[in-house]
């Protein structure tokens, strides 16, 4: 069977004006009024070396609607960028005319894989990596515009595969479980202006205990220190439903303590939200949190089970890829994200594990606000590693001794550092993420290395949060989940698993696929049971889940994650089509599984241990 692919579109795809692509606020907890999207269309060239003379190439390609990678069809390029080459990018720009502050900052949100930025030819920076946004200041160069006009000019170069950065699940050579690799930018491009004195970030981290929130306003611009008369103070407002409930001055940059005296927690049935306003000085941004905990602890029976708010909560989660036909890592569409989600809600899910990226911050909010416990992945790298470290677990039970960074394709330490220092930035990213349960650092092996001291890590950063630090196998005995993925036997809780201090999960299985004719993206079909028709399909997903998960959850499982919410690429096993146009399934069928994946009225009250 030959490789050839498909262009299938998904509805918003079919309708995306080039004009309005992704016009949403990028940053929906720290909103400012001053915003300038830059999505679009941009001149672009790739030339076959780096070329940082400041001007544009004297070859133009054509045009490129940002922010789609040029290997995607809603790019209109259609073209992979290839390492040794380089992908330019170049607009004009005005700013609007209430850019009235002092500075002016330019956002990107992701851009694959590394790149530099200009302004009028002048070099205002540049970034390394690619799934985390970065901000540049760039008023000085914007000062060298004579007529209020500017030229925007962003290089980017791409290694994909061949060398050890994060990269999550593309490959040049792409098929099976592994995508179309793509580059550029792929998140929204935007400007925003500020005051000399503004804020830089909130910390919000939630006590539902002790019915508060410690808020952290990190001012930045040259704001007073503390006993000069001059001291700028920022002024929080925290509001619910029924209306303001505080407002009081903070000292910027350090944690203040702040009481609430109406207390709703946040579930998934109750995804209930508090609004935050800050002040410093002429700078306003809006935020903001909700009320929840999240740990690890003993059922009425002594079973170690996640909890949520205190009470043990089953988690029945989806792999969610994050992947899309026609713009691949980049929805075309705000509506597109919340249709994924509300999908998976609609049907009865509690959770979505986001498999090996990192989503723009609007799929976050829409979780926190929708009601989606979010389980996170961290983007793997590492050069290529021997199959049988991967594959062999599958059939026989392994456990590897990660620090044998050869035997993971983690022999290199620049990557081994880089994959720390994003980890750290991921954390500081989706901190404040109310929905955001459970961090994962590793999966399946792929570029793991130092499990523990990962874990302990994420456990400094963030000890609100659950974690497991070996998906699959390889595991290391560290974080607070036995985390296990069965495709191709029966499951059945196994003593030794339930001897485990640590909760268990299931956190992949299943993945059976179907052929949908006229949605599929290429000749090849991927899945672990291979089904004919939806009626086939119906019947063994029911069987799966009555006659092996149901029954275990009573045994000590805690948690699943069912492969996947969507077909990607040459994997077939998605709930929907990789389109989004066609169901595998009715919703009546998933609807009655996921009623199932439930804890029993007795295992309440438990005594809660931190994760």
């Amino acid at each position: 069977m030959n490789n050839a692919t498909h262009t299938r579109l998904t509805p918003w795809g079919e309708t995306l004006n080039p004009d309005a692509v992704l016009q949403e606020y990028p940053r929906p907890q720290l909103v400012r009024n001053s915003y300038a999207n830059l999505n679009g269309l941009w001149h672009y060239a790739i030339t076959s070396q780096e070329t940082h003379d400041g001007g544009q190439p004297g070859l133009v390609d054509g045009e490129i609607l940002v922010p789609f990678s040029p290997e995607t069809p809603l790019s209109g390029v259609g073209r992979q960028l290839l390492p040794g080459e380089n992908l330019r990018y170049w607009r004009e720009l005005t700013l609007p005319a209430d850019f009235l502050q002092d500075r002016v900052l330019l956002h990107f949100g992701a851009v694959d894989q590394r790149c530099t930025v200009m302004v009028n030819g002048i070099p205002v920076g540049g970034h390394r990596g690619g799934f985390l946004p970065f901000t540049l200041d760039i008023t000085e160069a914007l000062r060298a515009a004579v007529d209020g006009t500017h030229i925007l000019q962003v290089d980017v170069q791409d290694d994909s595969d061949t060398s050890y950065h994060s990269r999550g699940k593309q490959r040049l050579k792409r098929g099976g479980i592994w995508y179309t690799a793509q580059s550029g930018i792929w998140q929204t491009v935007w400007l925003e202006s500020v005051p000399a004195v503004h804020i830089e970030k909130l910390t919000l981290l939630p006590d539902l205990n002790g019915a508060a929130v410690e808020v952290t306003v990190h001012a930045t611009g040259g704001h007073q220190a503390e006993g000069d008369s001059a001291v700028v103070h920022a002024v929080v407002t925290i509001s619910d439903g029924a209306g303001q409930l505080i407002s009081l001055e903070v000292e910027p940059n350090v944690a203040t303590r702040i009481p609430l005296s109406r207390v709703r927690p946040w579930s998934p049935e109750d995804p209930f939200l508090y609004d935050v306003a800050v002040t410093l000085g002429a700078d306003r941004v809006t935020s903001y949190f909700g009320l929840r905990s999240f740990g690890v602890g003993p059922d009425a029976s002594g079973v170690e089970r996640l909890l949520l708010n205190g009470e043990p909560y089953f988690h029945a989660g989806l792999l969610d890829q994050g992947y899309w036909s026609d713009g691949y890592l980049t929805a075309p569409s705000d509506a597109a994200i919340i249709y994924d989600i509300e999908l998976a809600k609609r049907l009865g899910f509690t959770m979505l594990r986001k498999h090996i990226k990192v989503e723009p911050l609007r799929w976050y909010y829409h979780c926190d606000r929708l009601g989606m416990l979010v389980w996170q992945d961290l983007v793997n790298g590492g050069t290529r590693y021997k199959a049988p470290v991967i594959t062999a677990p599958v059939l026989l039970p392994m456990r590897l001794n990660d620090g044998k960074y050869a035997r993971f394709g983690r022999s290199d330490a620049a990557g081994r550092a880089d994959f720390m220092d994003e980890l750290r930035d991921t954390v500081e990213l989706l901190r404040n993420m109310t929905s955001l349960a459970v961090w994962v650092p590793f999966n399946e092996a792929w570029g793991q290395f130092d499990a523990l001291a990962a874990t302990a890590e994420l456990r400094w950063l963030d000890p609100s949060r659950t974690i497991d630090h070996a998906s699959g196998w390889h595991d290391q005995g560290g974080g607070d989940l036995k985390s296990l993925h069965i495709y191709f036997t029966a499951f059945k809780l196994r003593k030794r698993w339930r001897r485990d201090p640590r909760a268990v999960v299931l956190s992949e299985y299943g993945g059976y696929s179907l052929r949908l004719a006229g949605h599929d993206f290429s000749d090849r079909e991927f899945g672990y049971r291979r089904y004919t028709t939806q009626a086939q399909l119906s019947r063994a997903f029911t069987r799966l889940h009555e006659g092996e998960i149901v029954p275990a959850i009573a045994a000590g499982l805690s948690a699943v994650v069912y492969t996947q919410l969507s077909d990607v690429e040459d994997e077939l096993n998605g709930l929907i089509s990789y389109d989004r146009k066609v169901a595998k399934m009715p919703d009546a069928v998933v609807q009655a599984v996921t009623a199932q994946l439930r804890y029993g009225s007795t295992e309440s009250n438990p005594t809660v241990r931190k994760p």
